[in-house]
């Protein structure tokens, strides 16, 4: 997650109407802070949910354990694959 620095020299414009503005505001006065302060207060948790999820990799319950067999006991190479990693290996002196 990125740090917050407290050093507040940007600037995110936002274009709304007028009543989404008259909403906005009287939300950010009946928790008592500015306009900005509220938006950031709103917006950050969800902005930081949305990146979680995003990096996030769901499975089924039925993937996971295809998953977790695979892992287990891998696939035996053969192939085009097997060749390629053959290929790759001796190219990389690995």
């Amino acid at each position: 997650m990125p740090k917050i620095s407290s050093a507040k020299n940007n600037r995110i414009d936002l274009r709304v109407t007028q009543e989404q503005k008259e909403i906005l505001e009287q939300a950010a006065h009946l928790k008592g802070v500015s306009l900005s302060a509220y938006t950031i207060l709103r917006l950050l948790p969800v902005a930081q949910q949305d990146i979680a999820a995003q990096e996030r990799l769901m499975l089924s319950n039925r993937d996971r354990d295809l998953l977790m067999a695979s892992l287990d006991n891998p696939p035996v190479l053969q192939g085009k694959l097997k060749s390629a990693i053959a290929k790759h290996l001796e190219k990389y002196d690995l």
